[in-house]
């Protein structure tokens, strides 16, 4: 384990059992530690509005004997960044256009294959049962795991109604917009490095309030599993300043996919519904491909229900 991946770990690993204080420090360290690296303890605690003690006293919280080691720790996270871009440059720097093509592509094969490997088919299933059961499902993913978290959003619309993507810019906005979780709802949680913490509160937030919570990340020491009782985990690093989200959004289509296979009836009658409004407002030109009729899936599914009604 790294420098780096010990401190924020270390900060997410106790951040449930912090007080109200400390978790507004670990909160702004996992988001903005490149910013947090050049800030005394004083610095620190007039950004957050909050005592310089107070701020001493987390870094000694999170196992470091004082905060100029806290601060060393901080240092380490920003070199990290840093070495990324070296590493990458040490695998690319020579290689033709084509060989970075064929490497990343490589890489992320191996992603794929290293997802399926590991991840726990009985949480896949829990996750689906979970969706499917749920009054309303609320998404969240932010920052890079934002596309993710809209293309989720977009295709479960079209299996079922009560889909509520959450996009904002602050944890209050994001209290507003789920105030109404119950424990009959879900909450998805979707979270690669460098994990957010908005997205880590708001499943807090789910968890007290008795909803389902699933996670979507890289490993099951992330923080977002803290709060989750089911985690789908797919790999998402690269030896590049970008990292790979093959996977992971992979993951995401074979729960789409999975969801359209227990309510093949539903999610048809839903697309039948919409291609109709398109047709009477003309959103799409004629020449637009009919993806009912031809749905493999679908059909697939439809068949297997006819053919157990028969039996």
């Amino acid at each position: 384990m790294t420098k780096q991946e010990d401190i924020l770990t270390r900060i997410s690993e106790r951040y449930d059992r912090m007080s109200k204080s400390h978790k507004v420090i670990a909160r702004y360290i996992m988001e903005h530690y490149d910013q947090a690296v050049f800030m005394t303890a004083a610095k620190l605690g007039e950004t957050l509005g909050i005592s310089e003690s107070t701020v001493v006293r987390f870094a000694s919280g999170v196992g470091c004997e004082g905060y100029p080691e806290f601060q060393k720790a901080l240092e380490e996270c920003v070199k990290s960044k840093l070495n990324s871009i070296q590493k990458m440059d040490a695998k690319y720097g020579r290689s033709s256009q084509s060989e970075v093509l064929a490497s990343v592509i490589t890489a992320d094969i191996e992603k794929l294959q290293h997802t399926i490997e590991h991840l726990d088919p009985a949480a896949f299933e829990t996750a689906v049962s979970t969706i499917l059961e749920a009054e309303t499902i609320y998404i969240m993913g932010l920052r890079s795991n934002e596309p993710l978290a809209e293309f989720l959003h977009f295709y479960l619309n079209m299996v079922r109604g009560g889909v509520v993507l959450l996009k904002t810019t602050s944890v209050s906005e994001t209290f507003e917009q789920m105030i109404r979780i119950h424990e009959k709802d879900c909450f998805i949680g979707i979270s690669f490095p460098r994990y957010s913490m908005r997205t880590l509160k708001a499943m807090e937030f789910a968890n007290d309030r008795n909803a389902k919570v699933v996670a979507i990340t890289d490993s099951a020491h992330s923080p977002m599993c803290l709060y989750s009782s089911c985690n789908l985990l797919a790999r998402s690093d690269m030896v590049s300043i970008v990292d790979s989200l093959v996977a992971p959004l992979s993951v995401i289509n074979a729960l789409v996919v999975a969801l359209c296979l227990k309510c093949p009836q539903e999610v048809r009658r839903n697309l039948e519904m919409l291609e109709e409004t398109w047709n009477n407002y003309q959103v799409y030109l004629n020449d637009e491909i009919n993806f009912i009729d031809d749905e493999p899936i679908l059909n697939y599914s439809l068949r297997r229900e006819q053919d157990a009604g028969e039996q």
